[in-house]
Parts: C-alpha cells; structure tokens; sequence
C-alpha cells in the first residue's frame, strides 16, 4: 500500500533532505559564493562534514520508511527517528550559522537553512497519518 498519504509526505520529505540541498545554498560568502551542503564534506571542520551526512541519513530514512508500509509500528518508530536526525541536523546549521563571524564571511543566509523544518513538518504529518491508519487497523480488530 505504497499509495498512502504518508508515502506522499515520505516522499516529499526524500526529495528536501536528498535532492534540494544540492539546489539551495545555505549560506553566501563576501565574494558571493554560494556554500552548499556539498561543499562542507571538503572543509576541516567535523560540524560541517556532519551536515551532508544528516541530510542525505535524513533522505534514505525517508526512503526506507516507505517500504516498511506492512510495519506500521516500526514506520512510525523510523519517522520519530528521522524527525530527531532532522532536528539535531537544525541546531548544527543555527550553530553553525551563528558562530560564523559576523559579517566577516558570511553575506546573506540562503533557503537552505529552513529544509529542515519543511522536512521536520513533512515527517510530523506523516507520523500522523501513520498513527491513524494503525488505529483504524485496531478499531477493525476489535470488531471481530
């Protein structure tokens, strides 16, 4: 039953954590060089090199949360899971954003900075609807 609405919202989740971040900037430097997720695997910072490992875990946990539409209940465990990477992944990019020195460095903030909460309120809905397809499936149980 990949058809579900939360298969949608996995989904769409998938495509902001994997896909977008190689689209959206995070930030811009003075000389107006736009830093993407990408680009922090090559710097020697290990707070930057986390931040392209948590959106791409965040998109292939999305991805495997689909897949488990027989479990529900490990679906929904997956999605709390995920909501927790993507939120550990939002206080590195504020800490990160916050600690760069003024003005010095970075520019202009990019559209990059919020895909973790446009992912967080995907997986919050899915978690949802997941919720309520498990209890539907108990109250037909209960019936019998």
């Amino acid at each position: 039953m990949i058809q579900r609405i939360q298969s949608i919202y996995l989904l769409i989740a998938v495509i902001f954590s994997g896909g977008l971040i190689f689209m959206f900037d995070l930030w811009k430097t003075i000389d107006e060089t736009a830093f993407y997720a990408i680009d922090a695997l090559n710097s020697e910072s290990i707070f930057l090199k986390l931040i392209p490992i948590l959106f791409l875990g965040s998109a292939v946990i999305s991805l495997g949360t689909i897949f488990q539409f027989k479990n529900r209940k490990l679906q929904f465990v997956l999605g709390r899971i995920n909501i927790l990477t993507n939120l550990i992944l939002l206080g590195l990019l504020l800490y990160q954003s916050l600690n760069l020195s003024g003005e010095t460095l970075v520019s202009e903030k990019g559209i990059g900075l919020v895909l973790p909460i446009i992912v967080v309120l995907l997986l919050v809905m899915a978690n949802k609807a997941i919720k309520k397809d498990e209890d539907l499936v108990k109250s037909v149980d209960r019936l019998r």
